[in-house]
């Protein structure tokens, strides 16, 4: 039982509600939904503004959505006190042009569940980022795509272009940028969780996806990314290791940079960050699509 309620916290599907609209901040946009390789429905906004630049947007997992991350549910303890709406950095892109894909992972929001029905931090969910970047290029079919891929997006993005059925083979992809992207490894180590606890997680877990959480690793698979990469990372990050983020960006092979901010000591900090200071990411996207 201990080890199911260490579990919960890492890999437990559906615990945030989804709070933000479009609609609530004057955006055009349609409801849609699409389907994974393995039939997994996923559901999500595309918010409509020009048709020959899209930005696919990939949230971070378990205690999030593709409207961003809410206090509400969460008690005292609460890992920051403000809601944070991921539709103010896609307001920005609108008006500079783009159209936005916004979309719940698998285990999120309003998307269903996969065969495996827990949150797997990435391996599974790299499906739903090629379903997305599918959907976008079907619906803009002259456009070029950007990925913003955000903590547990940014794995899942990574993975993505690791697979067979890769995103390098998607040659509408133009740039993306990576925020705060964690291995689960690193966030359990920097938790200071004691290792009978994190032991007790990690078979439960184990149990419940079918393979060991510490043994996938998206830093192998950043070599095969095939498209210009912004890196942003805020050093006072208190859940990674900056020798990990160091790695994931060493190994990329492309063309890149890395943004570190010096934000508060929180991760939630960038995440917030990126919606209130959106221009000073959003350039790179400007740079290459």
């Amino acid at each position: 039982m201990f080890g199911n309620m260490i579990s919960n916290m890492m890999v437990k599907p559906f615990q945030s509600p989804l709070f933000d609209s479009p609609e609530a901040h004057g955006l055009d946009y349609e409801n849609v939904e699409f389907k994974a390789e393995d039939g997994v429905t996923l559901r999500g906004w595309l918010i409509k503004g020009g048709t020959g630049k899209v930005i696919v947007q990939s949230h971070f997992g378990v205690q999030c959505n593709r409207g961003g991350w809410t206090p509400k549910g969460h008690g005292p303890i609460a890992p920051w006190k403000q809601d944070i709406k991921f539709l103010r950095q896609a307001k920005y892109l609108i008006d500079q042009g783009y159209s936005v894909l916004m979309y719940d992972l698998r285990g999120h929001g309003e998307s269903d569940i996969g065969t495996i029905p827990w949150v797997s931090w990435g391996p599974e969910e790299a499906k739903d980022v090629i379903a997305a970047v599918d959907f976008a290029s079907e619906r803009y079919p002259e456009a070029s795509i950007g990925l913003l891929s955000i903590c547990m997006g940014s794995a899942s993005t990574t993975y993505a272009f690791g697979r067979e059925d890769s995103l390098g083979k998607r040659t509408i992809l133009k740039a993306m940028i990576a925020v705060q992207p964690l291995l689960y490894t690193c966030f359990i180590k920097a938790l200071g969780m004691p290792g009978f606890m994190a032991r007790s997680g990690e078979k439960a877990s184990a149990k419940r996806l079918g393979f060991d959480m510490s043994a996938p690793d998206f830093v192998k698979d950043a070599p095969k990314v095939t498209v210009p990469t912004l890196v942003v990372q805020n050093t006072n990050d208190p859940w990674t290791e900056m020798g990990m983020v160091r790695d994931y960006y060493d190994a990329l092979k492309v063309e890149k940079d890395l943004m570190l901010l010096d934000l508060e000591k929180s991760r939630f900090a960038a995440y917030d960050y990126l919606g209130t200071h959106p221009e000073e990411m959003m350039g790179w996207f400007d740079r290459y699509l």
